[in-house]
C-alpha cells in the first residue's frame, strides 16, 4: 500500500475516533472541564508509554527535540482545553467545525514558520475559511457566543500543534510525540484537578475512560497520517470527523445546525476540496 493510502486511512480512522471521543466528553457534562482533559490524556499517557516500553525507544536524553516536543504539547494542551469547553456548550457538529479550521491554520503556520509557499489560491482559501467561521460563530456582543470563541481559539491552538507535528513528522516517531503531549497535559491539568475535583459516577467513569482511548486511537492515527503524507495532500479527509459529530449529535442528542452553520461547513469543506485538488494537480 502506498504512503498516500495509508495516511488517508489513519485519518478517516482518526475522524472517527475524535468523534466517538467528543460525544463521550459531552455525556460527562458534569464533570469540569480540566478533569476531562486530565482523564483524556491520562489514559493516551499509558498507551503511548506501553507502546514505548514495547519498541524500547528513547524518550530523554539526547537526539530527543525536546523544545519541539514541548511546544507541540504546550499548543496542543490548550486547544484541547479549548475545544472541549465548546464541546460542552455547543452541538457537537458546530464544535466539531470549529475545530476542524485546524488545517487552514497549518497551511498559514508552515508557510511562516516552515517556509512552504503561500500562494494566491491558499490566501483565497484563508479568507473563505474566515468567513464560514463568522456564519458559525455568529459574532454578537453576548457571553453566549464565548463557546464558539473558544471553538475557533482551539483550532489556532491545534492549528499550531499540527504544524510542529508535521516538522517532527520524519524526526521523531508518532509515539514519542504522543506521549509527550499527553505527559504534559497531565501535568498540566493535575493542580486544578486537585483544586476542583468531581468524584465520577460510574456512568462518567466510563465515558472518561472511553474519552481518553478514543482520544489515544485518534491521536495515534493522526500522528501516522502526517508521517505518511504532506498535511496539504490528507487534510480534505479529516473533515470526515464533521460527519461522524453530526451524525452522532443527531441520534445521541437530537442535535440539528441552523442553516448558518450548515452553511459555514459547507464552505469550509468546499474550500478544503478545492485546495485538495488545486494541490493534486499541482495548480497552486
Amino acid at each position: 500500500m502506498k504512503d498516500k493510502s495509508k495516511a488517508v486511512i489513519f485519518m478517516l480512522i482518526s475522524g472517527l475516533a475524535f468523534a466517538l471521543m467528543a460525544a463521550n466528553v459531552k455525556l460527562a457534562d458534569e464533570i469540569p472541564v480540566f478533569e476531562k482533559v486530565f482523564f483524556r490524556n491520562m489514559i493516551s499517557l499509558f498507551v503511548a508509554f506501553a507502546v514505548i516500553l514495547g519498541k524500547n525507544q528513547k524518550i530523554f536524553g539526547k537526539g530527543v527535540n525536546g523544545k519541539f516536543l514541548f511546544l507541540r504539547s504546550f499548543f496542543g494542551l490548550i486547544g484541547v482545553v479549548l475545544y472541549f469547553y465548546s464541546i460542552s456548550h455547543m452541538n457537537l457538529a458546530d464544535s466539531s467545525m470549529l475545530n476542524k479550521f485546524s488545517p487552514f491554520f497549518v497551511t498559514l503556520f508552515a508557510c511562516l514558520f516552515l517556509k512552504e509557499k503561500l500562494t494566491g489560491a491558499k490566501i483565497i482559501s484563508l479568507i473563505i475559511a474566515f468567513l464560514a467561521v463568522m456564519l458559525i460563530i455568529k459574532p454578537r456582543f453576548e457571553l453566549s457566543v464565548l463557546p464558539a470563541v473558544a471553538g475557533f481559539f482551539s483550532a489556532v491552538f491545534a492549528g499550531a500543534a499540527y504544524t510542529i507535528v508535521r516538522f517532527l513528522g520524519k524526526r521523531e516517531n508518532p509515539e514519542v510525540i504522543v506521549f509527550y503531549f499527553s505527559l504534559i497535559s497531565v501535568l498540566g491539568m493535575l493542580p486544578p484537578v486537585i483544586m476542583n475535583f468531581h468524584r465520577p459516577t460510574i456512568s462518567e467513569l466510563i465515558y472518561l475512560i472511553g474519552s481518553g482511548l478514543f482520544a489515544a486511537i485518534g491521536q495515534f492515527a493522526l500522528t501516522f497520517a502526517y508521517k505518511f503524507a504532506k498535511a496539504s495532500e490528507i487534510a480534505i479527509y479529516n473533515y470526515s470527523n464533521i460527519i461522524f459529530s453530526a451524525i452522532l449529535g443527531y441520534f445521541i442528542w437530537k442535535e440539528v445546525s441552523d442553516v448558518y452553520s450548515i452553511l459555514g461547513g459547507f464552505l469550509l469543506i468546499a474550500t478544503s476540496t478545492w485546495i485538495y485538488f488545486a494541490t493534486e494537480h499541482k495548480k497552486i
